[in-house]
């Protein structure tokens, strides 16, 4: 039996094998995407993102628990993605070990990712997995992001319902809330809300939302492309817009409080994203962005692999004297590799 087929009929040791694979982008792992995909598209993806210390791994915890607890019976996977270790290029963090009561549960499946120097508070490979887990069978997909603050937007490409967790007592309430990873949120959540300032975190969430606030997932960009979708139903921006207004709400998920409502809210936004099509949407942009970062990928691989051995070296010596810019340096190799690619005897 193929890993793949074992994959799809449930063996819990066949998935880590091919996540391994994946994770590594293997020829092997790239052979099981392919087998996979196929039978993708159906598990819902749930991205938790914020600051460190606002409790995000503590909030998987007790919201993969609560999601167990639906009447469906739903398999949860986890994703964790942990800051790299600068010597051995694992996860610093691991987050698994934060969460271990969950590791007796044989529908719960957790794995750790290192970004591996990777921006945007995930890994390189981080949808990859996500592919993987969806093939598995597993209903619901949590994703939590590295931790690194404004930065974190990537996760809104790849997650049907984006979490953006914030917490009372890191300094600067205006600073927290800036629009950088506000404005990718379909629930904001203030986590830690036994603690002093809670309420006025709460206020100054709300006070966005009032005063206007709309979500980055309702981008021109993505309804450009619903245009292109088959049944899809066209609507203008601001009819879109007003659609989903991000609720705010308290945890306290180290206690499991607000973790029902929670659950509640991330239910009401899959029912709302099915029936306004915005779930064929969010899968259309995801894989978009799939081809687009592989074609990136690809197309530098290719432009280091053509050039002469040597040359890198050499340019960059001119850069370090000074002797050519940085801009120039570019321009130069670029023009190298053109060249040679449209002589094909040029030596």
């Amino acid at each position: 039996m193929s890993l793949s087929k074992a994959v799809r009929e449930g063996s819990r040791i066949a998935l880590s094998r091919v996540l391994s694979q994946v994770e590594n982008n293997t020829a092997a792992g790239l052979r099981a995407l392919d087998e996979l995909f196929p039978y993708t598209g159906k598990a819902h993806k749930i991205g938790i993102t914020g600051p460190p210390g606002s409790g995000k791994s503590t909030l998987v915890n007790a919201l993969a628990k609560q999601l167990r607890q639906l009447e469906n019976d739903p398999r949860v996977a986890i994703i964790a993605v942990d800051p790299t270790s600068p010597f051995s290029g694992g996860a610093i963090l691991g987050d698994r070990v934060r969460m271990l009561d969950l590791q007796g549960d044989p529908d719960i499946f957790i794995r750790s990712m290192a970004s591996r120097g990777a921006l945007g508070g995930l890994a390189t490979q981080t949808e990859a997995l996500s592919q993987v887990f969806d093939a598995a069978g597993y209903d619901f997909i949590l994703i939590e992001t590295v931790g690194a603050g404004q930065s974190e937007v990537d996760i809104v490409n790849l997650a049907h319902t984006t979490i953006v967790v914030d917490v009372p007592g890191l300094g600067d309430d205006i600073q927290s809330i800036k629009a950088g990873i506000l404005e990718i949120a379909d629930i904001l959540v203030v986590n830690k809300a036994d603690r002093p300032g809670a309420d006025q975190s709460l206020r100054y969430l709300k006070s966005m939302i009032d005063m206007g606030y709309r979500p980055l997932a309702s981008s021109a960009g993505k309804h450009r492309l619903a245009d292109s979708l088959p049944n899809s139903k066209p609507c203008d921006e601001d009819e879109q817009q007003s659609l989903w207004t991000p609720p705010v709400m308290k945890t306290v998920a180290r206690e499991s409080e607000g973790i029902e409502t929670l659950v509640a809210e991330i239910l009401k936004h899959q029912k709302f994203l099915k029936e306004t099509g915005r779930w064929q949407l969010k899968e259309a942009w995801t894989l978009r962005e799939i081809v687009r970062k592989r074609i990136e990928g690809s197309l530098v691989r290719d432009f280091f692999n053509q050039l002469p051995e040597g040359l890198l070296d050499e340019t960059m010596g001119d850069v370090i004297a000074r002797k050519v810019s940085p801009a120039r340096a570019v321009e130069n190799l670029l023009t190298y590799n053109r060249n040679r690619n449209q002589s094909p005897h040029l030596e």
